[in-house]
């Protein structure tokens, strides 16, 4: 986005500001920066910039105060030109290698995320999770139980394990069962599981015209133990509960419509996905997310991998007003290393 050109007094009124604002809170009047901004000039002076900052769309007034505070404007600005990234603490690079073990299963590494970014930005994390086309049935097993249940351990991809236990419409012999495992692992290993159930959907239609009990009932097995859950999450939210911690009550009521976002999905997913299209870390600043329910809040995403194709989106939501230079590579350096855990 294209952005005015502005001095250097301007520029640097203008970082003082966001930073204090920042690290505050509260809107912040020209006495206040003279000293943040260090710049050898008079109160007078300050008030002049702040006030052509303002016009130029940077800051605003709010009606209880004398003082500024940015708006998305001023943060874009801000964030594109004026801030400096700060290396990742050491402690934060710690548990990150720690929770992001490439000896953990993808599922429980996705699990986690959401969860490990809420709790080292203090903001709330969220990330995608992987689509049923993204995941290739490896192989599978059935195990008899008591009655009408069979235990099915479900290999996906290269290692995840995913275990479940189903009802069928009669009980199964162990021999049945190693049978019907070996006609699903000989012709769908390899295939995306969207493909195999829709296969298996297939031959079950046309195993019924032909009346063959034994291949509809093993079918019917393979497609209850593939069948994938339809109310599974599209994406995780973690720390939702941090966002209330420094509200104010006007904000109180914007982050009730935030939270309805995050119950209703189709806004929060719809963005998530413009993030997984691009490259890299993206930042939406409040307004620019293209929905009111964001408008005091900034999601900072980077897309994620398996080495070979775009699995999903992580990020962390926060007030506008949120540590940039540090929430950013923290984004980063986690989408890299969850990559390179599900890569191994």
């Amino acid at each position: 986005m294209a952005t005015p050109e502005l001095s250097e007094r301007a520029r640097a009124v203008l970082k003082a500001l966001v930073e204090r604002h920042i690290r505050d809170g509260q809107p912040v009047g020209s006495r206040s920066l003279l000293e943040e901004a260090g710049l050898p000039v008079s109160a007078a002076t300050i008030r002049n910039v702040m006030s052509d900052l303002e016009e130029r769309g940077f800051l605003h007034s709010p009606h209880t105060s004398a003082g500024r505070v940015p708006t998305a404007l001023g943060y874009r600005l801000f964030v594109d030109q004026l801030l400096q990234v700060q290396p990742l603490e050491s402690e934060a690079v710690r548990v990150l290698r720690a929770e992001l073990n490439p000896d953990r299963s993808a599922g429980e590494l996705v699990q986690s995320t959401s969860n490990l970014l809420s709790a080292i930005t203090a903001h709330a994390g969220l990330i995608t999770v992987p689509r049923a086309e993204s995941s290739q049935l490896r192989q599978v097993e059935f195990l008899p139980l008591s009655g009408d249940r069979v235990l099915v351990i479900l290999v996906v991809n290269e290692r995840e394990v995913q275990n479940r236990i189903i009802h069928t419409q009669r009980p199964f012999s162990e021999s049945e069962l190693r049978q019907a495992a070996q006609l699903v692992n000989q012709r769908f290993a390899g295939q995306p599981l969207v493909s195999v159930q829709e296969q298996i959907l297939r031959e079950m239609e046309e195993a019924r015209s032909r009346i063959d009990n034994y291949l509809q009932a093993t079918l019917d097995l393979a497609s209850r133990a593939l069948d994938q859950d339809e109310n599974e999450e599209d994406y995780l939210v973690a720390g939702e509960s941090r966002l209330l911690d420094n509200a104010s009550a006007e904000e109180l009521s914007r982050l009730r419509e935030l939270f309805d976002a995050f119950e209703q999905k189709k806004d929060v997913l719809h963005l998530l996905e413009r993030c997984a299209r691009a490259q890299g870390v993206q930042i939406f600043i409040g307004e620019e997310a293209g929905y009111e329910a964001f408008g005091d809040y900034s999601v900072v995403t980077a897309p994620y991998t398996d080495g070979a194709r775009t699995l999903g989106v992580l990020g962390v939501i926060g007030p506008t007003r949120m540590a940039y230079e540090r929430v950013i590579p923290i984004v980063d350096v986690t989408a890299r290393m969850l990559s390179a855990a599900l890569s191994h």
